[in-house]
């Protein structure tokens, strides 16, 4: 049995420190409540392994930075809430349409707009599906607990450079500032996951980064190595250069899709609590999780057989799964705290409309009461 690290942390901090121990060595920012101690962590500990953090002129300045350092083969982090993600989308779509690995930490607030920038929310959950317009699949991993503000980060670094796009890291402000003890593997466990980039080493005039089968990514070289190729935004050919083609245009779009959907396997997590008897099925997610949890074994004290769904990868989203599950529980309870945002793929993935929903948006947490009473209800 492996030797697990035992921390006593905060869920930002923690993410600062599954970065670089995921071979993270830049970090592109801005402060924004509640996740400035990502960066002031990160700030810290870059240096003393040859990284470097940099403290932008605002979010859109931070996730440039962040981008050109992963262009130049770098592993490279941007860390924010919901207001620095409106910021940061545009580049989150260059980084999609690019293909260029990021990961991207996300310790949600309230909003919209400026919000509750000091109380928890989980109101980004449909942002994190499509944090820019056009047509692509979003990998986002949403955090349960302190290790997993840990555990999610690093796997969300080997996930960016498998899938070579940008990876998001839902945590919350819960689970950001919360200050307790979590199990972690060790760092020579955590490196033993990494795997580099992968590489073109033929001859330069036949390296073609986007010319690949269509469920796979492309191929990009760190630049100023030797290979060139061309980096836009626009549509574009095998080579990269710009084009209208019709067809070459259709691959494109159709393999950013076909990169995810067809590796799901690769990608699905989820955990499953008290399953196994249960009569009544609760979904959450993120810290609501916590509570939940709490909320099943007082009910279950009581006689009430509740169990617990909660997905980790958020996007895509385990469908299959919950779609079994609509088909064996005739009582499911969804409980967010926003007004329902992944309860519409609930919706999707099970067919099911008749599911129950438990949401609170005033920057307060559920206590395991507050479940208790609905679950009561049903």
């Amino acid at each position: 049995m492996s030797k697990m690290r035992e921390v006593v942390s905060t869920g930002n901090d923690l993410a600062a420190m599954a970065a670089v121990d995921a071979g993270c060595r830049f970090f592109g920012g801005y402060p924004i409540t509640p996740s400035s101690e990502v960066m002031h962590t990160i700030s810290d500990l870059l240096p003393k392994v040859g990284g470097a953090a940099i403290q932008m002129e605002d979010e859109i300045g931070g996730i440039c930075a962040a981008i050109g350092a992963s262009m130049s083969g770098v592993r490279s982090l941007t860390a924010t809430s919901g207001p620095g993600i409106s910021l940061k989308a545009e580049n989150l779509g260059l980084a999609q349409m690019a293909e260029v690995p990021l990961v991207v930490v996300n310790v949600m607030r309230g909003g919209p707009s400026t919000g509750l920038p000091t109380r928890v929310s989980q109101g980004d959950v449909a942002q994190a599906k499509n944090p820019s317009h056009g047509d692509y699949k979003s990998i986002t991993v949403c955090a349960g607990n302190l290790a997993e503000c840990y555990t999610e980060t690093v796997r969300a670094f080997n996930l960016a450079d498998r899938f070579m796009q940008p990876v998001i890291v839902l945590l919350d402000e819960t689970l950001g500032h919360m200050h307790g003890k979590a199990y972690l593997p060790t760092q020579d466990e955590v490196k033993a996951q990494i795997k580099p980039r992968r590489t073109f080493d033929g001859p330069p005039e036949e390296y073609k980064p986007y010319g690949v089968p269509q469920d796979e990514p492309a191929i990009l070289n760190p630049m100023f190595k030797g290979y060139r190729y061309h980096f836009t935004g626009l549509h574009h050919d095998a080579s990269g250069f710009p084009t209208e083609e019709i067809e070459t245009c259709r691959k494109l779009i159709d393999r950013l899709f076909r990169k995810v959907d067809e590796h799901v396997d690769e990608l699905e997590s989820y955990e499953e609590f008290m399953m196994d008897d249960a009569e009544i099925l609760m979904i959450a997610y993120g810290s609501v999780s916590l509570a939940a949890k709490e909320a099943i074994l007082r009910l279950r004290e009581e006689g009430i057989k509740v169990g617990l769904f909660r997905p980790i990868t958020l996007w895509p989203s385990p469908e299959k799964r919950m779609f079994e599950l609509g088909q064996k529980f005739e009582k499911i309870l969804s409980v967010e705290l926003n007004m329902g945002q992944y309860l519409e793929e609930i919706q999707r993935a099970t067919g099911r409309k008749d599911i129950e929903k438990l949401v609170k948006v005033n920057g307060r947490p559920f206590s395991p009461q507050d479940i208790i009473d609905k679950v009561k209800e049903l």
